[in-house]
């Protein structure tokens, strides 16, 4: 049969097997004669053909970045995200087509859809650098179908679906102020992530309503690794120790169980002499001793909004306008941030 394709073609066979493979070095005329052949005789799912006639490749691209020593897969927010895109791309109908980003390695974002690898792209892990916001524009002028979770840009009009950050700390700041906490620390994340901004504003909306000073110097910054967490439990220690810090909020779980076992390791015990806020609300956050309070983020749902309203996006006739969604949290109240009020005073 492959040899009936290649006659009615008007080309080898071997051209034929590298069209049917998914090779991208072959000539769009040909590859185009080669499935019209196929589709013909009926040797590929007129499907296929209908996709390539169409300049479909049926894939939505999902953008991870490639960390050094880290398993994106086993973490509780790459897990969750991809769970909602996959799934719902899966009933529309799309394969995912996961797309690693090494570090330092140029964002040329816009030839997997020149290449016709694939019909929209998810873009996860993105940061406010020159380089990004580039790529990004690049999509953004050649009307590519993209989208971006947890991250935005400034001044720029990109779809984004996110969750709601900035009330996440918020509402971890007023429990501590109810609990009767006036010393909070943060710990952030870099600032090349809109999410760490903000959260660091509802950190800053939390004290100024409860009348508490804003200090700098109580904002420390991690990368959301659990190992960043830990590196600050000296600087948290000191703190304490001074009465300078009676709780912290971390702007994730694997920070703020990295931040518990050092301050452990250094004779600071959460929920006796510190209180704890983490953010995400992963599994781990119920295994810890205590047990650690938390904001739920719902990553899943972000995924699968993300997903849904991009393929709407795509199916349209016309370039849709750009749609920011930001979807609610709440805080999970655990033992960690419930501490005994005479450690307090």
């Amino acid at each position: 049969m492959r040899r009936k394709v290649a006659e009615l073609a008007g080309v080898s066979e071997a051209t034929v097997s590298r069209v049917l493979s998914g090779a991208d070095n072959v000539k769009e005329e040909t590859a185009r004669r080669v499935m019209e052949a196929a589709n013909l005789l009926g040797y590929v799912p007129n499907a296929l053909a209908q996709r390539f006639a169409l300049r479909r490749s049926g894939n939505l691209g999902v953008i991870l970045p490639m960390l050094p020593k880290v398993n994106l897969f086993s973490t509780h927010y790459f897990s969750e995200v991809l769970s909602g895109i996959g799934i719902t791309a899966k009933q529309r109908g799309y394969d995912l087509l996961l797309l690693f980003r090494e570090p330092h390695e140029p964002r040329d974002y816009a030839s997997l859809f020149r290449t016709q690898k694939i019909d929209g792209c998810i873009v996860l892990g993105a940061q406010d650098v020159p380089s990004e916001r580039a790529a990004l524009r690049e999509l953004k002028d050649g009307e590519f179908p993209f989208c971006l979770v947890n991250q935005r840009f400034e001044g720029e009009a990109f779809s984004t679906v996110d969750a709601d950050q900035r009330m996440g700390s918020y509402h971890a700041g007023k429990h501590l102020v109810k609990q009767g906490y006036r010393r909070i620390i943060f710990l952030n994340g870099p600032a090349e992530y809109s999410n760490s901004l903000d959260r660091l504003k509802g950190y800053q909306q939390a004290l100024k309503e409860a009348g508490l000073p804003y200090k700098p110097e109580h904002v420390l910054v991690g990368n959301y690794s659990r190992k960043s967490g830990y590196g600050n439990s000296e600087a948290v220690a000191k703190l304490v120790e001074s009465g300078e810090a009676d709780a912290v909020i971390a702007a994730n779980d694997r920070m703020a169980i990295g931040l518990m076992q050092g301050l452990k390791e250094l004779g600071i015990r959460i929920g006796e002499h510190l209180a704890l806020v983490g953010c995400d609300d992963s599994d781990v956050s119920r295994m810890t001793e205590p047990q650690l309070s938390s904001i739920r983020v719902p990553f899943y749902e972000v995924g699968c909004e993300a997903a849904s309203r991009l393929l709407d996006a795509m199916s349209e006739n016309e370039s849709p306008a750009p749609f920011e969604i930001r979807l609610p949290v709440r805080l999970i109240e655990r033992a960690s941030s419930q501490v005994f009020r005479e450690t307090r005073d």
